[in-house]
């Protein structure tokens, strides 16, 4: 069965080049040309992705972004303007998975939303045959499941969050750098972009600290990354 794509903006050069790019990739398409028309085409028909622009009418990229995600774990790939890092660092910080700089190529955004579909499903199968769910403390982990629970508390995390703190939790105790995280969760480099990194962590201390503020779960190795410690 084909996923379904939902693009959203305010642009019709943009919505019919996509469009067409990804038909002719097997995708069916669904169109917005707005925020508030992006919710509602969304939590109807519930596609697989969307790609949503930030600067529309009525209803704006981040706003829908933060509802979107709110309500669910849609992917989310924003297209953003060039240049603009407080963008894509806000974009990430509300949840989206991955984004891309206008002007840009179709084939570009085509690829990206096929490497969230291909780390998605990769992180799927790769766990699946082993069935292994990682106890750490309080902290459990299901990797068939995606599910993350702390004692009781269940938490809601976005496919991007939850492959990082799988991986993490899967070299507990191991200094991990931003390059490393984006090697191995994304799966293809950011040049120069590791406040990808930065800002998924911080939203995952949000999530899974008791003090996001002082983190104890995922540490913080000044000038070299990361390391789980365990809830």
């Amino acid at each position: 069965m084909s996923k379904t794509i939902l693009i959203a903006d305010d642009d019709s050069t943009i919505r019919d080049v996509l469009e067409q790019y990804l038909r002719r990739d097997g995708f069916t398409v669904l169109t917005a040309t707005n925020g508030q028309a992006a919710l509602q085409t969304a939590r109807s028909e519930k596609p697989d992705l969307v790609v949503l622009d930030l600067m529309m009418p009525e209803m704006d990229g981040w706003e829908a972004c933060r509802q979107l995600r709110a309500e669910s774990t849609l992917p989310i790939l924003m297209l953003t303007a060039r240049g603009e890092e407080y963008e894509r660092i806000l974009g990430l910080g509300l949840g989206a998975d991955d984004y891309v700089t206008k002007p840009f190529s179709p084939g570009e955004v085509v690829a990206r939303v096929k490497a969230i579909f291909r780390r998605i499903e990769m992180s799927r199968t790769a766990t699946a045959p082993s069935r292994e769910i990682i106890r750490i403390s309080n902290l459990l982990i299901d990797p068939i499941t995606r599910q993350v629970s702390i004692g009781e508390r269940q938490c809601n995390l976005t496919p991007k969050e939850f492959d990082l703190l799988y991986f993490l939790a899967s070299h507990s105790h191991q200094v991990l750098s931003q390059q490393q995280l984006l090697d191995q969760v994304w799966g293809y480099t950011y040049v120069g972009e590791t406040s990808t990194v930065t800002v998924h962590i911080r939203h995952l201390r949000e999530k899974i600290e008791v003090d996001p503020a002082n983190p104890r779960v995922i540490e913080t190795v000044w000038g070299v990354g990361y390391r789980f410690n365990g809830a």
